[in-house]
């Protein structure tokens, strides 16, 4: 009888504590997915819901009107067609054509959701429709503006596809997230859905391409972690390194002879940084990637951001190649962005936000953002070392048209060779930061087909940095 008792016991206990697991696990699933569950185009509650409800306004970081709704119960978005366009990958579009734009994966605190029983019964009693709360965005209209005109009307992206993104890298606050082409948000051309461009796809968050050169930040990184001697050695390029049957040389055949590192990444030298990806194996430089976020989840909780991929290099030619941004090595402009800014950061890597405030038709707040790391990419003495290598890429290097007076740039470039329809095309690449007191602005530019990273992507960050030079936000 004891031991039966016993065998209860042992049940009932293993009975409780998988109820105890899944309890956690759903709570774990709801915090993690649950904006992306909510916000899906098939939760009929929310489908059912809308039709009841007035949305809230939306508004960017200066408290300018974005978008509301007008005496007819259309969504409107402000400002010239400029101003419009310039949103609608941020804000999404009227035919949702846009996926996980702010209207739609913000719906909760548009509609009304978190709306408190006092508020549903006191619109009841009125016989009112229910508004759904006002949320306030970290997005700046005037830069997103900025760049699409300048990628409009500058002769080397004039007619491009592309993507830019701003963060604050001590906060996360995402400043400007561009996609082009660009389109009217609530006046769609039927040319658009034919469109071999594709307006509709967002280049700043999905778009995964190979870094190039902006890439040899982590190899850079990962050599520093690998080998203690690393930042003081000397090395030498003599412009090809022969890997199997195939010989990897520097752009234009270049041959830069004996350079340290920090002059290597200057001149964006491929023999220099294939060479140290063959001498740290492949095993640290993946370690080194995934300690960026490459082979990650991406789980933000204000957007959704396609994952990055290192892949598993077959032969020395991958893994030399992957080294200096190639091979099979994909990533979103939005991921080099958050890279950037964790060098920028000490190591410490933010994660990116879009939701500044949300306040409810009483003015109740009903949330205010909060820095959130994402993770400590390397060490602070790292991550330092690093920057002042990108300071040189700017001043005497490959990023000299991204340079700035009285911002102190840091930055690298980045000429990725790859394939579009079909046809060999190199896409132009630029990240980098300011290192100026009270500017904390970390920059990704990446130009579809733009040639070289000095060539398109820098001169367009050198027109964020000017602006954002003079900004002040609340």
């Amino acid at each position: 009888m004891k031991e039966l008792r016993l065998r209860v016991k042992i049940v009932t206990f293993f009975l409780l504590l998988l109820l105890a697991v899944l309890v956690i696990y759903a709570a774990y699933s709801v915090k993690t997915y649950g904006t992306r569950w909510f916000s899906n185009g098939r939760n009929v509650r929310v489908v059912a819901d809308k039709d009841r409800v007035t949305p809230g306004r939306i508004y960017d970081a200066d408290g300018t009107l974005l978008r509301y709704t007008n005496s007819e119960g259309a969504r409107v978005t402000t400002g010239s067609e400029l101003e419009q366009s310039a949103l609608v990958h941020v804000l999404g579009d009227e035919q949702n054509q846009v996926s996980n734009g702010v209207e739609k994966f913000q719906a909760r605190y548009l509609y009304g959701f978190d709306s408190g029983l006092g508020e549903r019964l006191y619109n009841f009693v009125r016989g009112e429709k229910q508004v759904g709360d006002n949320i306030s965005l970290t997005i700046d209209r005037a830069l997103q503006s900025l760049i699409v005109k300048e990628f409009q009307t500058m002769p080397a992206l004039a007619g491009k596809n592309g993507a830019a993104v701003v963060m604050d890298y001590k906060t996360g606050a995402v400043r400007a997230l561009v996609s082009l082409p660009v389109f009217d948000p609530h006046n769609i051309p039927d040319s658009a859905f034919t469109d071999p461009r594709n307006p509709f796809f967002n280049r700043a968050t999905q778009s995964v391409l190979p870094p190039g050169s902006t890439f040899k930040l982590i190899t850079m990184a990962g050599a520093l972690t690998w080998n203690e001697k690393a930042a003081s050695a000397s090395y030498f390029c003599d412009g090809s390194l022969p890997l199997e049957q195939r010989v990897l040389k520097d752009y234009g055949g270049a041959i830069h002879n004996e350079l340290s590192l920090t002059r290597a990444l200057e001149v964006s030298c491929n023999n220099v940084f294939a060479k140290l990806a063959l001498e740290m194996g492949d095993a640290n430089l993946k370690a080194a990637a995934e300690a960026f976020g490459f082979n990650d989840n991406f789980l933000f909780a204000d957007m959704v951001v396609e994952n990055s991929t290192y892949p598993d290099a077959k032969n020395l030619f991958e893994r030399a190649t992957v080294g200096i941004g190639q091979s099979r090595l994909l990533a979103t402009p939005m991921h080099m962005c958050m890279i950037t800014a964790g060098i920028a950061n000490e190591g410490k890597m933010m994660e990116p936000l879009l939701l500044k405030e949300v306040q409810g038709k009483t003015g109740a707040k009903r949330f205010t953002m909060e820095p959130t790391l994402y993770r400590t990419a390397l060490p602070a003495g790292t991550a330092n070392f690093i920057k002042e290598a990108m300071l040189g890429v700017v001043k005497r290097g490959t990023g000299k048209t991204a340079d700035v007076p009285g911002m102190q740039i840091a930055g690298k470039t980045g000429s990725a060779e790859s394939f579009l329809g079909g046809k060999p095309v190199t896409h132009s690449w630029f990240v980098g930061f300011s290192a100026a007191e009270g500017k904390p602005y970390a920059v990704c530019v990446m130009v579809e087909a733009g040639g070289t990273g000095g060539r398109a992507a820098a001169p367009l960050a050198k027109k964020i940095f000017e602006y954002l030079k003079t900004k002040r936000y609340q």
